[in-house]
């Protein structure tokens, strides 16, 4: 019987959402021999992946750090639960507690970070790393990572990689171009706009290409914060839907990638289901997720970026075998294998 912090499920906070849901994806699709309990402060969101072993408890509070740190590791223990498994902040009080930690970004890049977001997961993180029995990452560079900056964590770090979620899939684009006004041929870019994910970089290269490049920027997702400079190429569509997503990736002629720093880039994956071919920066794990399937640019200068992604659109068989090579390895992850080795971790931690 496994506790599980249930409360990003089906929600929209961009990467964690879909990695929690994502997971339930596939725990739902295998053998399970495992009795989940999925706690939340809310009750269960319509639509999300079920199963029978799957059972929603809610804990209504007034307070998500009290509830995290009192309210559910206790009710854990009271249902019998043989672990429990959160993200980042483990409460002292859980029994054979497993985190997940996708990146130690705020430790590698801490400009990236408002103050008071940096010194929370400088204080949660590593202290809930030493306390845990088994700590999940994403990818091997992330592993790599947080057992250099977290010494106490060596040897209890275990990588199951995330998927494209199920919900994005290719699809014609005509609809989503009247709806938002995209006229022309377009390039994208997703996320939240943080400093980490480097949006200005994709922006800044777009307005050095030359006039016989007619590519738009169509930036997508949450404001975030920081300065952004949309420039005469950029257009700005704030969170999209899951569909009008999957058809954005299916009518652009390249997909953007920036970041400074990345755990894993589901984007990527993304992209490479609908056939966008893709650009992506060196920074964390995206070479390890991208391989041999899309383009790595290692310069942080827009003028590099710039002068890539003409030679990318200017040459129609790349792009043709990048489509090619990115649905092969898109195919290679997949939610299933993701739950399966997570339950290794689970049944490793019960003994």
């Amino acid at each position: 019987m496994v506790a599980i912090d249930a409360r990003l499920v089906g929600g929209t906070n961009t990467g964690d959402s879909t990695y929690w849901t994502g997971l339930l994806y596939g725990l739902s699709r295998i053998e399970l021999n495992a009795r989940l309990l999925l706690f939340s402060n809310a009750e269960r969101p319509p639509g999300i992946p079920w199963h029978p072993n799957f059972e929603w408890i809610c804990l209504p509070s007034r307070s998500s750090r009290w509830w995290s740190l009192v309210q559910f590791p206790l009710a854990a223990r009271k249902y019998g639960a043989n672990c429990v498994h959160v993200q980042y902040s483990l409460s002292p009080l859980a029994k054979n507690g497993i985190t997940t930690v996708h990146d130690v970004s705020f430790l590698i890049g801490p400009e990236w970070f408002q103050p008071r977001d940096r010194a929370l997961l400088s204080a949660l993180v590593p202290s809930s790393c030493r306390r845990a029995a088994k700590v999940i990452t994403v990818s091997q560079t992330s592993r790599g990572e947080i057992e250099k900056l977290i010494p106490a964590s060596k040897g209890k770090v275990e990588v199951t990689y995330n998927a494209c979620p199920p919900w994005i899939q290719p699809a014609p684009g005509f609809s989503v171009r009247a709806k938002l006004g995209i006229e022309g041929p377009f390039m994208l870019t997703v996320g939240t706009r943080w400093p980490r994910k480097n949006m200005a970089l994709a922006l800044d290269a777009c307005e050095l290409l030359p006039p016989d490049i007619p590519h738009k920027l169509v930036v997508t997702g949450k404001p975030g914060w920081g300065e952004e400079r949309l420039g005469s190429r950029g257009i700005a569509v704030g969170y999209v839907s899951s569909e009008e997503l999957s058809e954005l990736y299916s009518a652009a002629d390249l997909y953007l990638a920036p970041s400074r720093h990345e755990g894993f880039g589901v984007p990527v994956l993304e992209a490479m289901r609908c056939g966008c071919p893709v650009l992506a920066s060196s920074g964390g794990a995206l070479p390890e997720v991208v391989g041999d399937a899309g383009i790595i640019e290692r310069s942080w200068e827009p003028a590099a970026w710039s002068q890539t992604i003409q030679k990318a659109l200017g040459d129609s068989s790349k792009l043709n075998e990048l489509r090619q090579r990115g649905r092969a390895r898109e195919a290679e992850f997949s939610w299933e294998d993701t739950a399966r080795k997570t339950l290794d971790v689970y049944r490793g931690v019960m003994g």
